[in-house]
């Protein structure tokens, strides 16, 4: 049992349980962790903090999982996550900061969650999102909960009561001030959506603590921006009631990036290939957001990742590992070798991965825009959106796909809303 995966673990206890009958009966199914040990560990089995990287069985069932006490979970057809704002959607203007000189802290290198909290706060930007000023860092890491019981929403459109018994909790940074307590989830790859327990097991944690109100903050460090975004419970006893009060985007460098700039760097790349599926050695993408393209070249800069580790880290299932990965082969960053210590292959960056990832933020976008540019559907692509001033129609850049030959007719369908995405991004950058 030991070699099990997640998804084959969870399918041999939902036999053994029959725990789809009994969600759909009782509306809950109570599991202890040696239950789950049997199968597999627990710590690998039931943290999914985005819902992209669940186990095909619960995402099929539309089952969720929720840790009740230290030893306990309960699973049922719960609404756990929450949207994070698509930030290639996000026009805001990007608020520059300045940060104090440290020996110690090389803004071109923050690749952890507890650096990236660091500069939140050297460069006051925690103050300014907030509105108040000397927000001291007082607590963090692994805590109980201590005991509660709430109400969150289902699939079935009603309520499911859930009842918490000294669970465990992680808090990444926890913040006092005269007005309010401020707890921070924070993290440094990009996902689509957040597991809304990172917020309301603190939360209630520290509401049953503290008298001053607490403020919820979401931080997203990649690509050198900081975005964050504050949530409210609405109803402290109700999970669901969830909502953002505002976002804001900050960096330590200069983020403007003009259209001329764009023009610029379309007018000096030179096309290198057509993408012939016959004769090119990479595949052609199927990976829609490119913030996430980047996410992976920020984690590899650190080490090279199993296919499985790069699935751990970003949150992905294997597959979308290797569609990641190729999107950024196709760009000439990532390569596969063969590690001899892990004895297996592994996920890396080219030379010019590296020096990409060591550019400025202006200069590493306009790098990343020139090497999209080289391929001569997203050159000709441009060029259209430019004159035209309008994004290309799907079945437009379907036909490109079939003239370039990209990839087989089966593909095509899907692997098109990645290339729109990818246009779309590039004339987002002097938005974001």
């Amino acid at each position: 049992m030991a070699n099990l995966s997640a998804n084959e673990a969870w399918e041999k206890i939902f036999e053994k349980y029959d725990v789809v009958n009994k969600v759909k009966t009782k509306g809950q199914f109570h599991i202890k962790s040696k239950q789950i040990k049997e199968f597999r560990e627990p710590r690998l089995m039931a943290k999914w903090d985005s819902s992209e990287s669940l186990p095909k069985v619960l995402k099929e069932n539309h089952i969720n999982i929720l840790p009740n006490s230290r030893s306990s979970y309960v699973l049922s057809d719960f609404k756990l996550y929450e949207k994070i704002p698509n930030i290639t959607d996000n026009t805001t203007d990007i608020h520059k900061v300045s940060v104090p000189q440290f020996e110690t802290l090389n803004i071109k290198n923050i690749t952890s969650e507890a650096n990236a909290i660091n500069l939140l706060i050297l460069s006051n930007i925690l103050d300014d999102f907030l509105g108040v000023e000397n927000n001291v860092q007082t607590f963090n890491g692994r805590m109980g909960t201590g005991n509660f019981n709430f109400v969150v929403d289902t699939k079935r459109g009603v309520k499911e009561k859930v009842i918490v018994n000294n669970a465990q909790c992680e808090i990444d940074a926890g913040f006092e001030n005269e007005e309010s307590v401020i707890i921070m989830e924070a993290k440094n790859v990009i996902y689509p959506d957040f597991h809304i327990r990172q917020l309301y097991y603190p939360y209630r944690l520290w509401k049953s603590r503290v008298k001053k109100p607490i403020r919820l903050v979401f931080s997203v460090y990649s690509n050198m921006i900081f975005r964050l975004y504050e949530y409210k419970f609405e109803h402290a006893d109700d999970y669901s009631s969830i909502h953002l009060i505002k976002s804001k985007s900050y960096s330590v460098q200069d983020t403007k990036i003009t259209y001329d700039d764009l023009l610029n760097v379309y007018h000096k790349t030179q096309v290198k290939t057509d993408d012939n599926m016959e004769t090119a050695d990479v595949t052609f993408i199927q990976a829609d957001s490119f913030e996430r393209v980047i996410s992976l070249l920020e984690q590899l800069y650190e080490d090279s990742m199993t296919t499985n580790e790069v699935a751990e880290m970003m949150q992905f299932d294997p597959r979308q590992s290797d569609y990641y990965f190729n999107a950024g082969r196709y760009l000439g960053l990532f390569e596969k070798v063969k590690d001899e210590n892990k004895g297996s292959i592994v996920m890396q960056l080219t030379t010019l991965g590296k020096d990409v990832y060591n550019l400025d933020y202006k200069d590493r976008q306009l790098k990343l825009v020139e090497l999209i540019l080289e391929h001569k559907i997203f050159n000709d692509l441009f060029s259209y959106v430019f004159n035209k001033q309008e994004l290309p129609s799907k079945e437009m850049v379907r036909n490109k796909m079939r003239e370039y030959n990209v990839c087989s007719e089966n593909l095509i369908n899907r692997r098109s809303s990645s290339v729109i995405a990818w246009i779309k991004r590039i004339f987002n950058l002097p938005n974001m």
